[in-house]
């Protein structure tokens, strides 16, 4: 499970890059992302007879249905539709159902012939929505955007692909990103390395030491935006690959609608990927598989996790041995080319993504000894020092309006952390305070944090009669 630290570096995913000048919004580079718009059939990389199979089960699907509605639909120009079009209607296939005056105003249906030849496409193959991206288109794509290059290549508005330094997190960065979560400068000095190198990172302490929070909150530091494909062929599969959730949109771009016109739709903007697994992570999650409900294949976590990070949680609590999980990537946290095979076809997919390990047992228990070397930084976390101990409280009071009079910290640092023996863990400020709430919420009142209400919250994550080790904090294991 997930530990809680604090509010204010949970949801990390949705905060925008530190170190990425802010734009108003509409003011991002769309065309400095995305590829350039394709023109005809073989401009996408694709066969005739995959995008007409698109079509056919789109058709299926809305009935009747104009160019434009297509176009949307499919993520297609609407020189490739007419061109895809026009082999179906030769085929017989599809018809014009009806037209206006203008060259766009056209409706399209399906023929008998083609009803069939729908229904015979879903069967085989359930997917509706978008047009894939080639595996190749992929793959370069994720070379452009790659954080492990000096400089990373992206495509502009005419398909020209423009350099620029890749912005690497600074110091000032990361000492704003951590300041009020306790962290010595040894320890941010550590996590700044790994992120500027993108090398595998260990984190690794006691549950509630806030390690699950710090993993997630390093995405804030990945410059810029990436583009995602919605949908992706590998080998004869079409998998859906956008996730509204691992790659979250950046800034608003109401003001480029015309910029973007000019661009393959089939693609994505979004945020540096931030894909986060924990004791559920099994064999399957890592390879390209079918699934029994849909009927479409689901993308390996990896994959998703390409030009950002992947945060592989909870180690060693698992069904499955680590070893086993991850005998096969051994190469690539020493640097050698970063590619997975998925599926029986033996398909190469690229991974860059910087791994982040987090567990709360001792690493030697978790790695056998060849992958643990080659883990190139490990960062112990703790108990906090009294003073960072203290200003977390106050921070997390700020978060959710709650006073934090001198005299309760004390109290909670003296009589209950010290008097029991509990260290002062990072989960604990935050917890605390949202138990008050929790106890004010349940009784009608404001929320207070007095002396009185903190034992009642501290009294409320032991069971009775248990020893304050046993606490039960929210978000961590028992």
């Amino acid at each position: 499970m997930s530990e809680t630290m604090s509010s204010a570096t949970s949801g990390i995913a949705s905060g925008t890059a530190l170190g990425t000048p802010a734009m108003p919004p509409g003011e991002l580079e769309i065309a400095a992302i995305l590829p350039r718009q394709p023109r005809t059939v073989s401009d996408t990389g694709l066969a005739l007879p995959w995008l007409s199979t698109l079509v056919l089960k789109t058709l299926q699907m809305t009935g009747r249905a104009p160019l434009p509605l297509l176009s949307g639909k499919l993520r297609l120009s609407i020189s490739v539709l007419r061109e895809v079009l026009g082999a179906m209607t030769v085929d017989h296939q599809v018809e014009v159902a009806w037209s206006g005056d203008s060259d766009i105003d056209v409706h399209y249906q399906l023929t008998p012939i083609g009803q069939r030849a729908a229904l015979d496409c879903l069967a085989q193959c359930p997917y509706v929505g978008p047009a894939p991206v080639t595996l190749d288109a992929y793959r370069a794509m994720v070379e452009r955007q790659s954080l492990r290059r000096a400089t990373f290549h992206q495509p502009g508005a005419h398909g020209a692909r423009a350099s620029s330094p890749a912005h690497r997190p600074l110091p000032a960065e990361l000492a704003a990103l951590l300041a009020d979560d306790g962290h010595d400068p040894a320890l941010r000095e550590l996590l700044g390395v790994a992120l500027h190198a993108q090398r595998p990172l260990l984190l690794h302490g006691p549950t509630g030491s806030g390690k699950t929070t710090l993993a997630r909150s390093l995405a804030r530091l990945l410059p810029g935006a990436v583009a995602v494909p919605y949908a992706l062929l590998i080998g004869e599969h079409i998998v859906p690959f956008h996730d509204p959730l691992r790659h979250p949109a950046p800034l608003p771009l109401g003001r480029q609608q015309e910029e973007r016109r000019s661009c393959d739709a089939r693609w994505a903007i979004c945020q540096r990927p931030l894909v986060h697994v924990g004791a559920e992570l099994d064999a399957s999650m890592l390879a390209l598989h079918p699934d029994a409900d849909s009927g479409l294949h689901h993308a390996p976590l990896q994959l998703q996790a390409n030009n950002g990070i992947l945060v592989l949680d909870d180690l060693g609590r698992g069904r499955v041995p680590v070893a086993e999980l991850l005998a096969a990537w051994l190469g690539m946290l020493d640097g050698s080319p970063a590619r997975l095979v998925a599926g029986g076809r033996g398909e190469t997919l690229p991974f860059d993504a910087m791994l982040v390990f987090v567990t709360n047992l001792a690493p030697s228990s978790v790695f056998d000894p060849a992958f643990l070397r080659r883990i190139a930084y490990r960062v112990a976390l703790g108990p906090l020092a009294e003073p960072h101990y203290r200003a977390l409280l106050r921070r997390a009071g700020r978060l959710q309006g709650i006073d934090c009079d001198e005299a309760v910290i004390e109290h909670l640092v003296t009589r209950l952390h010290r008097g029991s023996g509990t260290p002062l863990l990072a989960c604990y400020p935050h917890e605390l305070l949202s138990r008050v709430r929790d106890f004010a919420g349940f009784a009608g009142t404001e929320p207070r944090l007095t002396i009185a209400a903190l034992e009642q919250a501290w009294n409320s994550m032991c069971p009775s009669g248990s020893a304050p080790a046993s606490c039960h904090v929210a978000g961590s294991e028992p």
